[in-house]
């Protein structure tokens, strides 16, 4: 049988990389096509070195920096990929990967990480966030999200299993493509996060520091708890705004290597983590060190923690709600070993072998 595996893009490893990495070791035969490539040389490991079939788009002017900017085209790129010639198509998207163009004597099944977010139901918000809910710009970017919403619901009839990353992603499949999917979590290398019981007097929160992760509210809501410490890992465009605001009791580290981001989350009194997420990763690997999580109760991380055994939720995301949220935490007598069993429902071994049960389903 021969296989081809499709994704977006390839420029950095991550979330969706990670799913990548483990179908390839189900399939490491397959041919991989994506719309551009740019992993740098060192990286490429996790592909198994594979030389890759790119679209037009990877010798478009500035595609290295700006390949995003070319969305409007990148449905008609991912249909130029022919891939007529193989049996079984796996695609990996949450952008345009799922439109690949097969025929009735192949089967393709499409791991969706998220229905276009910024086309559905996150399109105001992403307007507003770059300034293009109103001008001509604004009305072309407009245009260009109505035009990929009817090109992404008509694809979705290409598709013979769609499988969701989360519960909350298969609601969005059937809401967006009226088709049923299956649930099979991202794989979580807990592996690299070891258990740890002793922990010290402080929080912690660590993510890529952009407006949607929420860290500056969580900032915000310490600022107001003084006997409270928060730690706060990353790096991105909110870090100066972050730190100007930052009071006494909130100690803002920037970018971190793994190994310091590991032995702060294994000896934190709680993961603290307010974005509404597809999935969300870092909460998993909080849990895996033994680390309970105090998460905004919607999205993926309804999924990953057990509300009074591995963590609890806020309702709202606001200042007040983390606060309140922060005391009933501090009542509760979690066991930390809980929260690494918990965690090792999402390991790459348990993702492995549920997606090679999805022949049965075919």
């Amino acid at each position: 049988m021969k296989v081809a595996i499709v994704c977006d893009w390839l420029v950095v490893y991550a979330g969706a990389e990670r799913v990548l990495e483990q179908i390839l070791n189900i399939y490491p035969e397959a041919d991989l096509f994506c719309l551009v490539d740019f992993l740098p040389e060192d990286q490429r490991g996790f592909i198994k070195n594979k030389k890759t079939h790119t679209s037009f788009i990877q010798n478009l002017p500035g595609a290295r920096k700006h390949y995003r900017s070319y969305l409007p085209m990148m449905p008609l790129a991912i249909e130029q990929l022919d891939v007529t010639g193989y049996d079984l198509v796996i695609s990996s998207s949450h952008c345009v990967a799922k439109g690949i163009i097969t025929g009735p004597n192949q089967v393709h099944v499409s791991y969706v990480h998220s229905p276009i977010r910024y086309a559905w139901d996150l399109t105001h918000q992403y307007l507003r966030e770059s300034g293009l809910d109103y001008g001509l710009k604004g009305w072309i970017a407009k245009i260009i999200l109505h035009y990929m919403r009817m090109w992404d619901s008509r694809t979705s009839n290409g598709v013979d299993c769609f499988i969701a990353n989360s519960q909350f992603i298969a609601k969005r499949i059937k809401k967006v493509y009226g088709r049923n999917a299956e649930v099979i979590y991202p794989p979580v290398d807990i592996d690299a996060f070891e258990y740890c019981e002793k922990k010290e007097d402080y929080y912690l929160t660590a993510s890529r520091l952009v407006p949607y992760k929420k860290v500056k509210l969580i900032v915000e809501a310490f600022n107001e708890i003084p006997d409270k410490k928060l730690i706060v890992i990353g790096d991105g465009p909110e870090l100066k705004s972050i730190q100007e605001i930052a009071k006494d009791n909130v100690v803002i580290m920037g970018y971190q290597p793994f190994e310091v981001l590991k032995e702060k989350m294994q000896h934190a009194k709680a993961f603290v983590f307010a974005a509404e997420e597809d999935f969300g990763i870092t909460p998993v690997e909080a849990q895996a060190c033994g680390t309970p999580v105090i998460a905004y109760g919607r999205g993926g991380a309804l999924e990953t923690i057990k509300s009074g055994m591995t963590g609890c939720f806020f309702k709202e995301q606001t200042k007040q709600c983390i606060k309140e949220q922060i005391n009933v935490f501090e009542q509760y007598d979690i066991r930390y070993e809980d929260c690494r069993k918990n965690s090792e429902r999402f390991s790459k071994e348990s993702f492995c072998s549920q997606f090679r049960k999805i022949k049965e389903l075919l």
